[in-house]
């Protein structure tokens, strides 16, 4: 069926052509391409004749409809009271994970004989470190099998599910600067653990995020009243061969 908006045809050519544009700006092919394709066209051609009826200039379509929109879209103020209210209602939104940092010197186990021998170099190591904790990172690059070891065992820092079960329930159940009594023992040998960081599971505070908060709520205002004044003019318009989902 034959495509129109208050009589002006939108030809099939005019659709694939908006469709090939879409696709070269990284838009998938897929089912979904042709109805955006008929949609964006749709909504362009009501915004410039709508733009034509308020004696908007359009030698350039794109800057047309920009002055058109920023011209009768009436967009809410987005205040630091509708930011604490967002706030307020989705705490758990603002919820730090738990987070480490940590240092570790690891021996590679082997197997038999060698896994036997490398237990016993980690102990003697760690005998080391808790005689002389401020010896770790010079062991770690003495000693150490990771690649950490070059910068003295430094891991940086990660959340829960990031390191293997062993190394994290050692780390997250220490406190910062504290190294684990004992080895560790994980499918990568033999670990002695130096915690350097902890930052527990908060909620991030209201100042943190107003910044962020206010960007949030204004873009969303924004879409809002756009959708709003566009519902207006698909409404408004005499559209044939076509209905427009988000304005049904």
């Amino acid at each position: 069926m034959t495509i129109s908006v208050n009589g002006n045809i939108i030809e099939t050519s005019t659709i694939n052509a908006e469709m090939e544009r879409a696709i070269a700006a990284g838009h998938p092919d897929n089912e979904q391409l042709r109805d955006s394709a008929i949609q964006e066209l749709i909504l362009r051609q009501l915004m410039l004749a709508e733009a034509n009826r308020l004696g908007i200039p359009a030698n350039d379509e794109d800057a047309a409809i920009g002055q058109l929109l920023e011209q009768e879209v009436a967009v809410a103020e987005v205040d630091e009271a509708a930011c604490r209210e967002f706030y307020a209602q989705n705490t758990s939104s603002f919820q730090q994970d738990e987070m480490a940092s940590a240092s570790h010197i690891l021996f590679a186990k082997g197997e038999g004989l060698a896994a036997s021998l490398a237990k016993a170099k980690a102990e003697g190591v760690l005998a080391e470190v808790q005689k002389n904790p401020i010896s770790f990172t010079a062991l770690a690059r003495e000693h150490s099998t990771c690649p950490s070891g070059k910068s003295g065992g430094a891991l940086g820092q990660f959340g829960r599910g990031q390191m293997v079960p062993e190394f994290e329930t050692a780390v997250f159940s220490m406190a910062a600067g504290e190294i684990a009594p004992s080895l560790v023992e994980t499918q990568f040998g033999y670990h002695i653990i130096q915690v350097t960081e902890r930052k527990s599971g908060d909620v991030v505070s209201f100042d943190e995020v107003q910044e962020r908060l206010l960007a949030y709520l204004s873009d969303i205002e924004q879409r809002k009243a756009t959708h709003a004044y566009l519902a207006n003019l698909v409404h408004a318009a005499k559209i044939e061969g076509y209905q427009l989902p988000a304005f049904s």
